[in-house]
């Protein structure tokens, strides 16, 4: 068989190939992947603590301490002491992190149209279905991007 008949070697190419897009996309905005996603899991559920946004992403709390830094020093987050937990920081989106994430969010919408430009609508739809079986089977955190899953193995 070769390799271009394979599903999971076509898989990796396109993933190395959107990845690669991906990283180029956010290059102007400051921002690498790992961070882009942090950022979107804070867009959805702002306010949460270190350890429990690590937890949701499934990272190591060290890991998550050393990405907050990052994005803390782009004035991205802020860390406030929690309400409920004085030992504890709420990490909390800055504006200027919700105007850089309409902008990777408009960056990656483009990108997946570009990237999705051979199919129709009701293909694209099945494709992401089909992605979506295959993620689950593989027991893939839902929302977590790679980038940060290989921060979680160091």
């Amino acid at each position: 068989m070769q390799l271009d008949e394979r599903g999971v070697f076509l898989l990796s190419q396109i993933g190395h190939h959107v990845a690669e897009r991906m990283a180029v996309s956010l290059m102007p905005l400051g921002l690498q992947p790992a961070h882009f996603g942090v950022l979107s899991h804070l867009q959805a559920d702002d306010g949460l603590t270190q350890q429990r946004l690590a937890d949701k992403l499934g990272i190591h709390r060290n890991s998550m301490v050393g990405l907050v830094d990052d994005l803390e020093a782009h004035e991205l987050v802020r860390r406030t002491r929690h309400p409920d937990d004085r030992r504890a920081y709420a990490v909390r989106l800055t504006d200027r992190a919700r105007t850089v994430l309409r902008e990777a969010e408009a960056s990656a919408n483009s990108m997946e149209a570009a990237v999705l430009a051979p199919l129709s609508e009701p293909e694209r739809r099945r494709l992401i279905a089909m992605l979506h079986r295959v993620a689950v089977h593989a027991e893939l955190l839902p929302g977590v991007h790679p980038g940060l899953q290989r921060r979680a193995a160091r």
